[in-house]
């Protein structure tokens, strides 16, 4: 018989790699959030979820529970197969802890395949997130890393991860990269799934003395940062990182590659025109249509994004900016590592 283990049973067994995590639900539940490590096998399709779902409103429960063990016993082979190829302990979860996660562990259990239930299901797990983020709590120092758009910042960030520095992307968290253009090519997150991922690395870093962020709005595409997290930001150093222009062009376009995507560069530009001088926004847009990115975006960058980051900048005061001057991203890698290890000098000597 299949045993229902808690959420701390299952962060626990999770931390030491016992187990597999197995999301049970609908493809289109699973794509909107789930935690974070886990797999999808659903019991159920999203057409399926929908008949069965409609049955139980219009019909009643013990309609739908019929229908859904007709659908499961067509497809019970293949789900089983699928559990079989997996190695360590599992853990099967649904929404609540309910039907479909009950069907699952009993039909694999039957099977002799060892499962686990999470008890609540997933809604226990997002209760924990949300208390987590409700105690508006973060001990290590933030160490931001600031500057005009296009001087590689979230590469900076990436670059010291792989050293093995403390890190929150948040840009990578939330699927945007924080600029008119920042939904492009890549998938934005729901405030759920950003929520999920920030509060296990809160939870990751929570001993560290500092981590690095990059300098974002509080909202960032489709989410927003807590606000303790997000004042804290605001409150802490600044490295403002200076490079050449042409730098930051290359820069911008390694980044966004325009040429993949010009029919949604025109629409997002088409967001911000009007906040432009007219015959500037009007080269501007000949620019895209022509494909002569440089030279848009070097015009975006003199007429719209530095004088905009440029009255982001006075908010702070002299005391929270350092600022890392640079001929390229090498070169404002070392020296923010220089800055760094003039502020831990104990915790820097871990990365050499």
């Amino acid at each position: 018989m299949f045993q229902d283990i808690t959420l701390q049973e299952f962060f626990e067994k999770q931390r030491k790699g016992e187990l597999t995590a197995i999301d049970v639900r609908s493809p289109k539940e699973f794509h909107e959030g789930t935690i974070p490590g886990s797999i999808n096998i659903p019991v159920f399709t999203d057409d399926e979820r929908a008949e069965v779902g409609t049955l139980y409103k219009q019909v009643g429960k013990q309609a739908a529970k019929k229908r859904g063990l007709e659908i499961m016993s067509a497809k019970l082979p293949d789900f089983v197969n699928k559990f079989e190829q997996i190695d360590t302990p599992k853990v099967v979860f649904c929404w609540r802890g309910g039907m479909r996660s009950r069907a699952a562990a009993t039909f694999t259990d039957f099977m002799g395949i060892d499962v686990n239930r999470l008890q609540g299901g997933i809604r226990s797990y997002r209760r924990w997130v949300v208390n987590e983020l409700e105690k508006a709590a973060f001990p290590p120092d933030i160490v931001v890393l600031n500057g005009n758009t296009g001087t590689g910042k979230t590469k900076i960030l990436h670059r010291l991860w792989e050293k093995g520095y403390p890190v929150i992307d948040l840009e990578g968290m939330a699927g945007h990269r924080g600029s008119i253009f920042g939904h492009i090519g890549v998938e934005p997150a729901n405030q759920k799934k950003f929520d999920s991922r920030l509060v296990h690395a809160i939870h990751q870093y929570w001993d560290e003395p500092f981590v690095l962020v990059e300098g974002e709005s509080k909202r960032i595409g489709k989410v927003s940062i807590p606000s303790f997290l997000y004042e804290k930001k605001e409150q802490s150093v600044q490295l403002f990182i200076d490079l050449p222009i042409e730098q930051r062009i290359q820069n911008i376009l390694d980044d966004y590659q325009p040429w993949n995507h010009p029919d949604a560069f025109m629409e997002a530009y088409s967001h911000i025109q009007k906040r432009i001088h007219t015959p500037v926004a009007k080269q501007i847009e000949d620019d895209l249509r022509k494909g002569h990115y440089n030279d848009a975006f070097r015009q975006l960058l003199d007429y719209y994004y530095d004088p905009r980051y440029q009255h982001t900048t006075e908010k702070y005061t002299a005391d929270q900016i350092k600022q890392i001057n640079a001929a390229n991203l090498d070169e404002a890698t070392t020296r923010i590592e220089h800055a760094i290890s003039a502020m831990y000098p104990k915790k820097a000597a871990s990365f050499k």
